[in-house]
């Protein structure tokens, strides 16, 4: 969706006030210093409600404007900045929002992402085809190994690589850490195999193969397995998932039919990332799970698995937050697009084509 700057100054006045009248929203685009008359800023909005980004109530000059769903998601944040915030004093959502996943339309990407996400492929189809064996073999294990040290790293897990590497290939356990540290490693190495193994039933999602995942992630951390009876809170956030299991089912299979509709496996994997982070539809090892189902996606529809190796943490659990609070994919999007352009760079692995 092409929204102009004008537009973007709109969405972030309304994602911080909620529901404002024209005449309000004219004032503070002029106290941002944006030079605009209110007759241009009454077009804009009509504009805006006719695309579906806001929503609008009343009639006349009792008229007031609201973000839709749809808007939110196109909402182009500074992440970082947004979370230099307290959370107290943050203007997101603080509840899950049963319209969400139904808003996401049939495409998320722009032509020159899609241009971008095509291009890498074409790369990674080129270098993945006729691998030797002893090739393919290294290239698979250095993948495994990047992504079970990242993906946990991201998680608090204070593995190095070259520990990961020595308890991936040779079993041993580095010195200093705990054993659920490595247990957590393990277990990612063994979701990749399963993913590997099972891709082709990674293209029609299903709940059973992503509690399957899941199972598979927290073996042996004693955690609880099948979709969770529990409330669980996350650090650092405003945002508190659903409390009701009957709910998260719906919503798990509201995001599975979301992710069916869009149209590339690109934006299919970065809808289920999101929104299995978002619905948190376990105890624990939802972000895992999410990153190991993107993977599953990807590899299913012959493109590159994503190790995540050179994201920054911070960075992924700021884009992650605004996602929870502000639904908007903007600044994950950029993260997913960087980290697969490397991602088809610089591995081997083949997928299922």
């Amino acid at each position: 969706m092409d929204i102009s700057k004008r537009e973007q100054k709109v969405i972030y006045i309304l994602l911080e006030h909620r529901s404002l009248q024209s005449s309000e929203i004219h004032k503070m685009l002029l106290e941002r210093k944006e030079d605009v008359s209110l007759v241009t800023v009454k077009r804009a909005l009509a504009s805006m409600t006719a695309q579906g980004i806001l929503t609008a109530s009343g009639a006349g000059r009792s008229s007031s404007y609201t973000i839709s769903a749809l808007g939110r998601l196109y909402a182009d944040i500074d992440a970082q900045a947004y979370c230099a915030i307290e959370p107290d004093r943050r203007y997101g959502q603080r509840r899950y929002d049963q319209n969400l996943f139904a808003a996401i339309p049939a495409t998320i990407l722009s032509e020159e992402e899609l241009r971008k996400l095509k291009h890498a492929t074409a790369e990674y189809i080129r270098r993945t085809t006729n691998l030797p064996p002893a090739i393919e073999k290294r290239e698979l294990e250095r993948m495994v190994i990047e992504l079970s040290w990242k993906s946990s790293k991201i998680e608090g897990n204070t593995y190095t690589l070259l520990d990961t590497e020595k308890l991936i290939l040779e079993n041993k356990e580095a010195p200093g850490h705990t054993r659920d540290e490595a247990r957590m490693i393990l277990n990612h190495k063994d979701a990749f195999n399963f993913v590997l193994e099972h891709a082709a039933s990674f293209k029609s999602l299903s709940r059973a193969y992503i509690e399957k995942l899941h199972a598979i992630i927290i073996k042996d951390l004693n955690v609880g397995t099948g979709l969770r009876k529990r409330v669980v809170g996350i650090t650092g956030s405003i945002y508190q998932p659903l409390d009701n299991q009957h709910q998260i089912r719906e919503g798990l299979e509201e995001l599975i039919a979301a992710a069916l509709r869009l149209k590339t496996p690109y934006e299919k994997a970065l809808i289920a990332l999101l929104g299995i982070s978002y619905l948190q539809p376990f105890e624990d090892g939802n972000k895992r799970t999410a990153r190991l189902l993107a993977n599953a996606i990807l590899l299913a529809h012959a493109c590159s698995p994503l190790s995540y190796r050179s994201v920054e943490e911070g960075e992924y659990r700021a884009a992650t937050l605004v996602f929870y609070e502000l639904h908007s994919i903007v600044p994950f999007k950029a993260i997913f697009i960087e980290q697969y352009v490397f991602a088809a760079g610089n591995y081997a692995v083949k997928s299922g084509r």
